[in-house]
């Protein structure tokens, strides 16, 4: 029989490696009980707001659908634009446009990557017919809006003899849904501002490209809009060649826009004028109901 000693050793010991009780440990849950009259009515309170929320999610995404749209779901006449779902609508792009205008910096770049990772599936995104390469022996950039009063007209070749070129692996992000990794070559953008100063005042630049066509090869000239500290981002440069190649019909040339940090719509193709402003000008797909910014 093991002595009283040896017993009453054993006890503490097994007392010291025992649990201590934790204060804040969480208790097990204890089941209350709940009435099935109760959950029933729960349950069909859960349902008709579930149901009445997805009526109204439902009535909020057919009110901003285009008119011609709505329509042809309801199997109707269309209705004219209403004024005040396009002053909603703007109001929602505008408030799009201010969080990304404020996002902006010009001491942050966006990633680039290693001329391994370059792509050349860069898609021909022309919104209507590619140009005839025709216009490329006789192009020429006109720039207006120059503090000297004078305008401007330069040469491919005045181009890539005047500036250093620079290149710069980036990656262009499409509006639709789309985005690749392109090597592009050119001039900075900010190195034509400093040889070239736009007049005091000015805040925005207009690029031009008088060549590009409808889808019906139509002459359809497009243009974009770009504030001046978006232009003067080291990144933001005039392309002039692709993957170590020039630019080809197809891609711009024989001068395109790429800046990065805004969506590809923005990235004009086939410059041929750029005009400095005090005033926001004109941009192409804002008349057509995208925002003006258009930053990423």
């Amino acid at each position: 029989m093991p002595d009283k000693k040896h017993a009453d050793r054993r006890a503490q010991d097994a007392k010291d490696v025992a649990p201590k009780h934790n204060r804040f440990a969480e208790s097990a849950p204890e089941p209350v009980p709940v009435p099935k009259r109760r959950l029933a009515r729960a349950s069909r309170r859960d349902l008709l707001l579930f149901g009445a929320s997805a009526l109204a999610v439902a009535a909020g995404f057919y009110y901003i659908l285009p008119e011609e749209t709505q329509a042809r779901l309801l199997h109707k006449s269309v209705k004219p634009p209403s004024p005040r779902k396009e002053a909603l609508l703007n109001r929602g792009l505008k408030f799009d446009d201010d969080i990304a205008e404020a996002l902006y910096s010009e001491n942050r770049d966006v990633p680039t990557y290693d001329k391994s990772r370059a792509t050349s599936d860069l898609r021909n995104n022309y919104d209507g017919a590619t140009p005839d390469p025709g216009y490329i022996p006789g192009w020429t950039l006109a720039l207006v809006g120059l503090a000297s009063g004078m305008a401007e007209h330069l040469t491919i070749d005045d181009l890539l003899s005047r500036f250093t070129s620079c290149e710069q692996v980036t990656r262009l992000v499409c509006v639709e849904g789309w985005s690749t990794i392109v090597w592009w070559g050119g001039i900075r953008f900010a190195d034509l501002l400093a040889a070239y100063p736009p007049m005091p005042s000015a805040k925005w630049a207009r690029l031009d490209s008088s060549v590009n066509l409808d889808d019906m090869g139509n002459s359809d000239p497009y243009y974009v809009s770009i504030d001046l500290a978006t232009a003067r981002h080291p990144q933001t440069i005039l392309a002039t060649h692709q993957h170590g190649a020039p630019l080809d019909v197809e891609h711009g040339a024989p001068l395109r826009l790429v800046a990065p940090m805004k969506l590809g719509l923005k990235n004009i193709k086939a410059i041929t004028k750029i005009s400095y402003t005090e005033e926001e000008p004109a941009d192409y797909w804002n008349e057509r109901g995208y925002s003006k910014y258009d930053g990423i």
